[in-house]
């Protein structure tokens, strides 16, 4: 089971900034570029199996996760500091970071503290997702250079900086979907309008620390997928729809923003007509942006991403519950489960902009609405209750 201690430390990836000796035009955190980071995976990754190059989904997101808890623990190394110390001292680094996290991986169970030490100490294991998510990583990083280096132009170093990470990139030049995003503008724009999640704030009527943004709520959304998907001991199918389809869920705010739950229920048949209207804005502006073969999948995530789906003769059907089709052949992804994450992560949001002692009634009467609703829900075997009481 998830601990408290673990919740915090994902959540806590919101607080830590990167670019922090650079002028900046607004705060690049953590948490967003680790988003980010697996967006990028997911695309590099289809552009391999497109390439008939096989990708194991499952390692690829366990060691997304992997990396983003490993980079948590050692957020105050530059990166040309860190990778200087892991070619001298990598053993002894992860030695320090798993000895910190036993406690928060065991609690886990099904093996994920030996995986976690296993991706870290074995060079043959997940080799192929390895390269997959450290193109991405870079990937992540040269767009957010870009953003800041018009303010930095002047700066001395910058331009080594710059060359820095261009010839980084360009080692990835065997990965196909490297290749594709730096020469196709169409491709890129998916992973730049993806990026621009992390300027859309959450909760933007009600201060919060930390701030959490659109692009950084869904990787949280994700990765409590994935630990209750795992709870539930669910097929390897089920758990790639489940995680990626928790991690692009509020993709469509890219086209709409976040539009308040207030507002939403405040006029009968509206909710309605915001999901006709953000099917639309999908269909014709992010669609475009990826591989004509990749939108039905696309479009299995984020349509009705709150109920229970399978694909039955090529169509995408409703159930009752995912469980019940946990086959590989039936393709389902439990988007009650993602509603119950999407609220949890809500939850804890503004719990703990409460702990760290902001008044705000609107931080207050959503914590017990959510909490009333969403706490005593049960999933199959799932006990959601004891990681609200954390916060409670």
């Amino acid at each position: 089971m998830i601990t408290k201690e673990l919740v915090l430390r994902i959540f806590s990836a919101a607080n830590i900034l990167r670019w922090n000796d650079h002028i900046r035009p607004f705060d690049f955190f953590e948490l967003d570029k680790q988003a980010h980071k697996m967006i990028i995976a997911y695309i590099v990754a289809k552009f391999e199996e497109d390439d008939g190059k096989p990708v194991d989904w499952i390692k690829l997101i366990e060691g997304g996760i992997f990396e983003f808890l490993q980079r948590i623990m050692l957020t105050d190394l530059k990166p040309e500091v860190f990778r200087e110390i892991m070619s001298k001292k990598e053993r002894e680094l992860h030695e320090w970071v798993i000895a910190n996290l036993d406690g928060e991986l065991s609690a886990l169970g099904f093996g994920i503290r030996e995986k976690f030490d296993e991706y870290f100490t074995n060079p043959d294991y997940a080799k192929h997702e390895k390269r997959i998510l450290s193109a991405a990583h870079n990937m992540s990083t040269k767009w957010e250079f870009t953003v800041i280096y018009p303010w930095n132009a002047m700066l001395y170093g910058i331009e080594k900086t710059k060359q820095e990470i261009d010839e980084i990139i360009a080692g990835f030049d065997d990965l196909s979907g490297i290749r594709k995003l730096m020469i196709n503008k169409k491709y890129y724009g998916f992973l730049d309008l993806c990026g621009q999640l992390r300027f859309q704030q959450r909760w933007a009527q009600a201060f919060r620390i930390p701030k959490t943004t659109v692009l950084g709520h869904m990787l949280t959304v994700a990765i409590f997928s994935y630990i209750f998907s795992k709870e539930m001991n669910v097929s390897d199918a089920r758990m790639f729809n489940n995680f990626y389809s928790a991690l692009f869920h509020d993709l469509p705010e890219i086209l709409t923003k976040d539009i308040i739950k207030p507002i939403k229920s405040s006029i009968a048949g509206l909710e309605d007509i915001i999901k006709i209207y953000e099917k639309k804005q999908v269909d014709e502006k992010i669609l475009p942006l990826i591989p004509e073969s990749w939108h039905f999948q696309m479009q299995y995530f984020i349509e009705n991403e709150f109920a229970d789906k399978i694909i039955e003769n090529g169509k995408v059907k409703e159930v009752k519950n995912a469980g019940d089709y946990d086959d590989a052949k039936y393709n389902a992804v439990d988007g009650t489960l993602t509603e119950v994450c999407d609220k949890l992560c809500a939850y804890i949001e503004a719990a703990m902009a409460l702990e760290y002692g902001i008044k705000s009634e609107t931080l207050v009467k959503s914590k017990k609405s959510v909490y009333d609703k969403y706490a005593n829900l049960k999933k199959s075997n799932l006990n959601f209750k004891p990681v609200f009481d954390y916060f409670k």
